[in-house]
């Protein structure tokens, strides 16, 4: 390989990076009278995790039916892999969708199928030969933790379980955005972690960017904080910084009745003087924002 061919594929590879997974320009949306996001504007870079806050009410999940194309902006533009989807009609937005993978905050995983071809539906709706189905499918459950469990009905898990299911099935075909709705709503704190650990490990291993949509302060200290490392022998851990500063590529965007009030670290959000967001850090809006509707 020539030095000039080597040269001209690492700017190539550099300058696709630099184009943002997601990026939001002044987009404004309202459900029939009622304005639900007001100049939007916002980027998730390569392998960023972009945490969407708000209370009830707040557009945080009318962003991610944005961003699959499900409804489409009064004013501005949406960009996915610097490709502008905002008057994309359905046919044209299925190559789109095909880049992004969607975890619900219920999980919608189909009862009746067991945990293997849940996983497994959109690639034998793709006709897929069986022997790749099966190692893709593994590969997926294994990311998870759940091999095991592949013979086994959705309700025969639990819900912490099931959303690893639903995460593992987001993850079919390799996209390189996904995003997270709710992913740790009515979870215990431990399995909470779980799910947490495996968003930390898409971003460091995988180099995925997600968006994730939370309402939990603690979701955000634990995935602006954590990290993975894969040890000597393969193993992969997560770590949180402690006294190690690790600079995660992760931020936050904060929304209050539709408009962006913050946009930047954790630690910038902690020391933020809006008395708004230091009410939402310290729980006050946590109960209303469990409350959220879908429709916003």
């Amino acid at each position: 390989m020539s030095e000039a061919f080597k040269s001209t594929s690492v700017e190539d590879a550099t300058k696709k990076r630099l184009v943002p997974a997601v990026e939001f320009r002044n987009v404004h949306f309202a459900y029939e009278e009622k304005k639900v996001l007001y100049d939007i504007s916002f980027k998730v870079a390569r392998g960023e995790i972009k945490i969407v806050l708000s209370g009830s009410g707040g557009g945080k999940s009318t962003i991610l039916k944005l961003i699959l194309g499900l409804l489409k902006p009064d004013k501005g533009q949406i960009f996915i892999d610097g490709e502008e989807i905002t008057e994309m009609d359905e046919t044209d937005m299925q190559h789109v969708r095909d880049k992004i993978g969607m975890v619900f905050q219920e999980g919608a995983l189909f009862d009746s199928l067991p945990v293997y071809d849940n996983v497994a539906y959109r690639l034998h709706e793709q006709g897929l030969p069986e022997d790749d189905v099966k190692r893709e499918v593994r590969l997926l459950l294994r990311f998870v933790g759940l091999e095991k469990e592949m013979d086994k009905l959705p309700n025969e898990l639990s819900g912490g379980m099931q959303k690893r299911v639903s995460i593992a099935r987001a993850l079919v075909g390799d996209p390189k955005i996904v995003l997270f709705d709710e992913p740790t709503a009515s979870l215990d704190p431990p399995t909470a972690a779980t799910i947490c650990e495996l968003v930390v490990k898409l971003r460091d291993l995988e180099d995925v960017s997600s968006i994730l949509v939370t309402h939990e302060m603690d979701v955000v200290k634990y995935v602006t904080t954590a990290y993975a490392v894969v040890g000597e022998k393969g193993d992969v851990t997560v770590k949180e910084e402690g006294d190690r500063l690790c600079l995660t590529n992760t931020s936050i965007l904060m929304l209050r009745d539709g408009r962006v009030i913050f946009d930047g670290t954790e630690e910038e959000l902690v020391k933020a003087e809006d008395p708004y967001i230091q009410e939402f850090i310290r729980g006050t809006e946590v109960e209303a924002g469990n409350n959220e509707e879908g429709a916003a």
